[in-house]
């Protein structure tokens, strides 16, 4: 059941995804160094599309609900393997990223009177790490992180990955309406995020993900009937119209307006059409399959990791004087930390991982009988005996 091919393409749209959340944190940055017309021709035009960051996270939500429920699918799947194999894998590259992090503070201390006040360095960056934060931040537990400030979305993969089986179940018993199902899924991030609950806005996206590993050779064969060439730029320009509507709405809503988080509950949709995009189109996946793109997806989950203590690090460093140099030296150093940090800690972890996950199944199945039967001999044996 389900299709054993690996979509090389996904793994671009997930280095893409993660590049565009260090362009969003860069804007952060810069800030409070923009002028009010300019801030909103960033982030009030199409433009935005360029730096969105929650939005991106979401595309990463649905890329786990599609790739960690596949192999669920599949014959010899073992979830005594999983559990050990899937936090071994999450867990301990985000205990390095925040050592890491602690070693960048300790070495170039912060001065929160280098940077601007109200500003993303000064109010969502620690100055100083503890052990007890430190600690509490490893565990994936609060809802929020100084430290690192983008594990707030590992939290959320750690509960997905959790309540899998849930996932897999409820799509695996309404396999015959997952339309349907895709539909509520909507619904209900849009309803989550008007309501404010956290939890009801991010996991119906990993479920989009996971409706979609149960259709995955559905949409292959539709993707190769699609007869209309035109249809995939406009689901291209849908899913960045959804992903980025509340941004060009502001204007005409407000920030914080019914209206406008109406919109930004649309984002979720959105990334469930960019990942159907990398699955479906064949001129997207080719430019996604090529060898940069498949390079930045193979360490963008390092990226994601390492990149905000770095960026908050330079921008202590260099103060409100040269702000404008975070970029130009943050993102070659983000990703040269990021292909170190993959080769050194995430595949050695995904290695562990397997290692783990197979030796935890072995050790829980039950043993075999040792049969007492003596195989019968051949004609030859008992001719001499």
């Amino acid at each position: 059941m389900g299709t054993t091919r690996r979509i090389h393409a996904l793994d671009g749209i997930r280095g893409v995804a993660a590049l565009v959340v260090v362009f969003y944190h860069l804007t952060l940055v810069a800030q409070p160094f923009i002028d009010p017309v300019s801030w909103a021709w960033l982030t009030q035009s199409p433009l935005k599309i360029l730096t969105i960051g929650t939005e991106s996270v979401l595309v990463f939500f649905v890329l786990s609900g599609l790739v960690v429920a596949l192999p669920t699918l599949r014959d010899g799947f073992s979830w005594l393997a999983y559990y050990p194999h899937r936090l071994l894998r999450l867990y301990l590259p985000v205990i390095a990223s925040l050592v890491l992090a602690a070693v960048l503070i300790a070495v170039f201390p912060r001065d929160p009177a280098a940077v601007a006040e109200g500003s993303w360095l000064r109010d969502a960056q620690a100055s100083e790490v503890s052990l007890g934060r430190f600690l509490l931040e490893g565990s994936l537990y609060p809802a929020s992180y100084d430290i690192n400030n983008v594990l707030w979305s590992l939290r959320w993969e750690v509960i997905f990955s959790l309540a899998l089986p849930a996932f897999v179940g409820l799509a695996l018993a309404l396999r015959k309406h997952g339309v349907a199902l895709a539909a509520a899924c909507c619904g209900l991030t849009v309803l989550g995020r008007v309501l404010q609950i956290d939890a009801l806005v991010y996991l119906p996206v990993f479920m989009l993900g996971t409706v979609m590993a149960l259709n995955l050779e559905r949409i292959l064969e539709w993707s190769a009937r699609v007869q209309r060439p035109w249809l995939w730029p406009a689901l291209a320009a849908l899913a960045g119209l959804l992903m980025i509507a509340s941004q060009l709405a502001q204007p005409l809503f407000g920030a914080e307006s019914l209206g406008n988080e109406l919109l930004w509950g649309l984002a979720g949709i959105g990334a469930a059409i960019v990942i159907l995009l990398g699955i479906a189109w064949p001129r997207l996946r080719a430019k996604l399959e090529s060898r940069p793109i498949q390079w930045l997806g193979r360490i963008s989950f390092s990226l994601y990791l390492v990149h905000a203590p770095i960026l908050g690090t330079l921008g202590f460093l260099f103060g409100d004087g040269f702000w404008w140099a975070v970029g130009p030296v943050g993102v070659p150093l983000s990703l040269a930390v990021a292909a170190l940090f993959h080769r050194w800690v995430e595949s050695p972890t995904q290695r562990l991982g397997r290692f783990v996950g197979r030796g935890v199944a072995r050790a829980a199945a039950p043993a075999r009988p040792r049969t007492t039967e003596q195989p019968e001999r051949s004609s030859r044996e008992r001719q001499y005996t």
